[in-house]
């Protein structure tokens, strides 16, 4: 048996612009996985629902405001990392206010769901690719 892992909960989200492209954010230098794409989101703190999560991050680092209504559940990741089990669920979102732009230094980009495989990615965001290319 294997000793148990730290849980971590991270709110993910497929921000889909009106060309039906999704916004992937390359984590900066200096952060874990640095240079890796991801979709934008963060940790769930206590007491917070994974929908109030996303608008914070959103607005922390992206400088944009959505809402719970806006925020369709689309599936989840459940990975296990060296050092703790990741459980993500990721939320698919067509509607927001404001232009996203970089607030914390990291590179953005619109990508098509078909080359969304062109992106390297944490593995625990791999198996969430086809479940987008299926659904866009």
């Amino acid at each position: 048996m294997t000793e148990p892992k730290k849980l971590v909960l991270v709110s993910a989200v497929a921000l889909i612009d009106v060309e039906g492209r999704i916004l992937l954010a390359q984590r900066p230098e200096g952060k874990s996985m640095a240079g890796l794409w991801e979709f934008p989101g963060g940790k769930i703190e206590p007491g917070e629902t994974p929908e109030a999560a996303l608008i914070r991050e959103l607005l922390e680092e992206l400088g944009i405001n959505t809402w719970s209504s806006c925020l369709a559940p689309l599936t989840f990741a459940s990975h296990s990392y060296d050092s703790f089990h990741l459980l993500m669920p990721l939320f698919a979102c067509r509607k927001w206010e404001g232009i996203p732009q970089s607030q914390e230094g990291q590179t953005l980009k619109w990508v098509r769901a078909k080359d969304l495989r062109d992106y390297p990615m944490p593995a625990a965001d791999v198996p969430l690719i086809p479940i987008l290319r299926d659904w866009l």
